[in-house]
């Protein structure tokens, strides 16, 4: 089955900023009939993105979306990606995805952009997955070649308190995350809703209704946190609430990049007072909220390029049953996981389709991460669209690790209510 149609157009992701949705149509003929097959997939975007990420391309004309327009990306897709991948069998994703980094021709596909390449890619893999008669999961098995034990659906992380530069209030890091611990996805997704709503409650009557408005990826923000210990605490307290003591983990993403200035971390960038901290002060400060808080995973420590602080950090906290994921250290991709692997930076590798920018090359960082015994968390973005691929992504490598955002939002929720789906099939 052929591509015959592939069209880009420019929609609005969940935080109302312009993105590509990107449609494919195969078809297959023969002298008795013809037969089309037709998916799509929505290009999510980060917020809090790494230097070393593949480039989103925007167009930057201040007088439409304030520069954020994507019409030039849309063009790539429509007069340059197209035309080169018409006529080419959709189930070889190896080779369209190769074709299209030869068509950009630069390191970080900053010449068609990222969010141009990873919209075919996705779309591909969905059509590729409809025309050979399987589930998109079982499809994304097939070309990872993987054929260990029995699928399941993945460990969820939901991000329940929302800070950094996700949200509007004066908490440095940027997820505070839950990982219920229940047994299946199911009970993992009801208690984590439950504690969703307990936390709420308790927000609101601490600090009043004005307080549980949302971040980006539907966690609370509300303004008055100021310190991590603060949010830790109130999670705490909601997990106890809502009858899960004891059953449910906390993980945090850092996201240390976003407020490393001139070799310190401010931990103070949101508010009028600067706090700044050495690495050695936040090397000491991770150690004690591990030792008081249920936390089993720390995301991005440190600033993206500091490996060795990343080493030392993760050659501790591994003692302990925690994981130091690497996300703006190693982007997703395979030349900065090997960096990562040859430093022992980390032992958990977040894994962003659009951060690298084909199915393919996400595909080779995951089986790179596995082969050194990493754990792999699936990851969206801040800005994200109503595509569920990574639900079926993360299924189909047979990921770990998965987190979407709140059990709130329906551009968060809908790829969790398809790990639903897909525990239910799976069973």
């Amino acid at each position: 089955m052929k591509i015959k149609s592939l069209q880009a157009r420019e929609i609005l992701d969940s935080r109302g900023n312009p993105t590509l949705e990107v449609e494919v149509i195969a078809e297959s003929k023969t002298f008795l009939q013809r037969k089309s097959v037709k998916a799509w997939s929505g290009v999510p975007s980060g917020a809090s993105t790494g230097d070393f990420e593949a480039v989103e391309l925007r167009d930057g004309n201040k007088k439409r979306f304030a520069g954020k327009g994507v019409l030039q990306a849309v063009k790539n897709v429509n007069e340059t990606i197209a035309p080169a991948l018409l006529d080419i069998d959709v189930l070889e994703q190896k080779k369209i995805d190769q074709k299209m980094i030869e068509l950009d021709g630069t390191d970080n596909k900053s010449r068609l952009g990222a969010n141009a390449i990873v919209g075919v890619s996705m779309a591909v893999a969905r059509v590729g997955a409809i025309a050979s008669g399987k589930k998109l999961f079982e499809y994304i098995a097939e070309l990872s070649e993987n054929d260990g034990p029995i699928l399941k659906v993945s460990r969820p992380f939901f991000n329940v308190i929302n800070g950094g530069v996700h949200a509007g209030n004066k908490l440095a890091f940027q997820e505070f995350m839950i990982s219920p611990n229940l047994g299946s996805f199911q009970e993992n997704y009801r208690g984590a809703a439950e504690v969703y709503h307990a936390l709420k409650e308790i927000i609101k009557e601490n600090f009043g209704s004005g307080s549980t408005l949302v971040g980006d990826e539907g966690g609370f923000a509300p303004i008055d946190f100021y310190r991590e210990s603060e949010a830790l605490d109130i999670l705490m307290q909601a997990i106890q609430k809502a009858g899960y003591e004891k059953r449910v983990d906390i993980a945090l993403d850092v996201a240390a990049s976003e407020f490393f200035v001139d070799g310190r971390y401010n931990l103070g960038f949101k508010t009028k007072e600067d706090d700044f901290r050495t690495t050695e002060e936040m090397m000491e400060h991770y150690l004690e909220l591990v030792e008081k808080y249920p936390i089993i995973s720390l995301e991005d420590p440190f600033e993206q390029n500091d490996f060795k602080s990343f080493a030392k950090l993760r050659k501790i906290l591994q003692k302990k049953g925690v994981q130091v994921v690497g996300d703006d250290l190693t982007v997703s991709n395979p030349q900065r996981i090997k960096q990562a692997i040859k430093n022992k930076s980390c032992n958990a590798l977040l894994l962003k389709i659009n951060q690298i920018g084909t199915v393919s090359e996400a595909i080779e960082a995951f089986k790179l991460a596995q082969k050194h015994n990493w754990r792999v968390m699936v990851s969206h973005r801040s800005g994200e669209t109503p595509d569920d691929f990574i639900a079926d992504f993360a299924v189909g490598l047979g990921a770990e690790q998965i987190k979407s955002g709140a059990t709130a939002r329906g551009e968060r929720t809908v790829k969790y209510n398809r790990l639903l789906a897909l525990e239910k099939f799976l069973k």
